[in-house]
């Protein structure tokens, strides 16, 4: 029998043990439950209620003291705060949230957000020396800054105090500001590692509460931007991030921010029922759609604002940038394709695409989608007269930003996680760049098995798919990067009807049936089975209600899909 594309593992079944301390859960939960590690009774009551399981005070992190007192300084003397961001959706929530924070405290605070096209990811020395001159004398960095060592330099030398709060993979040399907030440096006890750029914004948000409570603002209401940023950036849904994007939802769904009840809207999505995967895919993309096409101050504009016409207008605007970011991603990943890939018979280890026709802001999506669609690390990017702009996204066999690591005397700048990277080189040094990254990959993925790998929860029948299901597994949330959803296998359904839909007709609806029950499906991106559907078909998916016409049903919500008995 033929293999699969893609490769199901199911997940091993719970142990006697573990099955006898979550006895008070049903089958299906106690099952999912010990997927995700939770084997006690203790363990279990935490993960639900989403507890860190670990002490959360802001001040165990490195430098937190250093960077409080500076701040109350500035404060005190009535000294401009300049809080630095970057242009996604992570830098922009953070920038608003301590912007915010610092204002409710009285400080004079301001933003500054560079423009992707003009000035590139993180801190730089023309921006450093305008907030000087402009008066600023604090200069707060948020989800960027790590790798800065010559734009701190800089800073001290024009007598600008710098504090770095920044998530990203520290490399060398740490800047010398005069506080670095990063949990991943070298001597910092903060227990939770993987917080985002907004998530290290609002512990220093919390600290300095601790310090200078706040009269007006309610330090919950940052939450909702917390969220935000966490799930935008892909940060691990698991321990506090967890805990804050829990938190989030419920502020999110409270529906006090004008700008996000106004973006929800034109996304379509109820704020009373939002989820991080409505993050995920629809208020995310907004947000991030200034950004890539223009600036992110739009962005920035809708989250601050409690003008209910300009939150109107702002998230109009960032829906039509939202549509036109769809369209060129689609072009550029068709032509990053045939770049990449050509009519080669199986794909490059390692998938290399530049051009100067290329939008810069939105390369790293057609990478992600490269990446989906072959499974191999991508890179993707634009050229002009003298520099190469690349954005790099990765499979878990591959951390992109190590490779990168090991070229590092070829870059102007790079950095990144273990999935998402990016960088700017010469043009010169491009092809040899692209030789030893081609050779990196060849030693770390040949004669490995590359395909997708979906793991599954458990095999399910089809009548044990009921609302009364859904209620127990709505606990497991919020469910996205690290803490997927849970994932079902049902085999041997008949299929009974199914058609492409959407507008490139690339999205699958299926109906199936066990001969008792029959269910609607929707399988996106998955349209190119519309015309090889089998008779018989071995499903996995999410489980979910669809809302329609004011009703509302069972759906599943297929991630692949094989003719029955082909071997996973």
């Amino acid at each position: 029998m033929t293999s699969h594309k893609n490769r199901w593992l199911l997940q091993a079944p719970i142990t006697e043990a573990a099955s006898q301390e979550l006895q008070k859960f049903p089958p299906v939960l106690r099952q999912a439950l010990f997927n995700r590690g939770v084997t006690t009774a203790e363990q279990a009551s935490r993960f639900l209620r989403a507890e860190a399981p670990f002490d959360t005070s802001p001040w165990q992190m490195k430098d937190m003291q250093s960077a409080i007192a500076r701040i109350l300084s500035a404060i005190q003397a009535g000294e401009l705060i300049a809080v630095y961001g970057d242009y996604d959706v992570d830098g922009v929530t953070a920038t608003a949230l301590l912007v915010s924070a610092l204002k409710a405290i009285g400080a004079n605070a301001r933003e500054y957000i560079p423009n992707r096209f003009d000035e590139g990811y993180g801190l730089n020395r023309e921006a450093l020396s305008q907030l000087k001159e402009s008066g600023a004398a604090l200069v707060i960095s948020v989800d960027c800054g790590i790798r800065s060592p010559a734009e701190a330099e800089h800073a001290r030398s024009i007598g600008l105090d710098l504090i770095i709060t920044d998530h990203h993979e520290p490399a060398g040399d740490l800047p010398q500001a005069l506080a670095v907030l990063n949990p991943k440096q070298p001597g910092d006890n903060y227990p939770e590692k993987y917080l985002a750029g907004v998530g290290i914004a609002y512990k220093l948000a919390q600290a300095l509460f601790e310090k200078r409570p706040p009269e007006r603002l309610n330090p919950e209401s940052l939450l909702d931007l917390v969220a935000l940023g966490t799930v935008a950036d892909l940060a691990p849904l698991t321990g506090e991030n967890r805990m804050l994007v829990r938190g989030g939802l419920r502020q999110l769904r409270a529906a006090q921010r004008q700008g996000t009840v106004s973006l929800a809207a034109v996304s379509d999505i109820s704020l009373a029922k939002v989820t991080a995967i409505n993050i995920g895919f629809a208020l995310g993309p907004r947000l991030n759609a200034s950004g890539r096409l223009e600036s992110a101050l739009d962005s920035y504009r809708l989250l601050v604002t409690e003008d209910v016409f300009e939150a109107g207008t702002l998230a109009q605007k960032l829906d039509v940038q939202n549509r036109e970011r769809q369209r060129l991603t689609r072009d550029i990943q068709a032509k990053a394709e045939v770049l990449a890939v050509g009519d080669a018979d199986q794909a490059p280890l390692m998938l290399f695409a530049v051009d100067p026709g290329f939008n810069p802001g939105v390369v790293g999506l057609a990478a992600a989608r490269l990446t989906e669609a072959y499974y191999r690390p991508s890179v993707v990017g634009h050229n002009d007269g003298e520099f190469t702009r690349c954005s790099c996204r990765s499979i878990p066999e591959f951390h992109i930003t190590k490779a990168l690591d090991e070229c590092a005397e070829l870059f102007e700048r790079h950095g990144g996680h273990a999935a998402a990277a990016g960088f700017t080189i010469r043009n010169e040094h491009l092809p040899e760049l692209q030789a030893r990254l081609a050779a990196i990959a060849e030693r770390e993925l040949a004669g490995k098995d590359l395909r997708h790998t979906y793991l599954a929860d458990t095999e399910v029948q089809l009548p044990e798919l009921t609302f009364d299901l859904l209620k127990y597994l709505d606990y497991l949330e919020p469910t996205g990067y690290g803490n997927p959803g849970t994932v079902f296998i049902t085999r041997s359904v008949k299929v009974v009807s199914g058609r492409a839909v959407g507008s490139d007709a690339n999205h699958l609806k299926l109906a199936v049936s066990d001969g008792r029950v029959t269910f609607d499906c929707i399988g996106f991106r998955l349209g190119e089975w519309a015309n090889q559907l089998p008779e018989r078909a071995d499903l996995l998916f999410t489980f979910e209600t669809n809302e329609f016409n004011g009703r509302t049903t069972l759906q599943l919500n297929l991630k692949d899909l094989k003719p029955a008995g082909m071997t996973d």
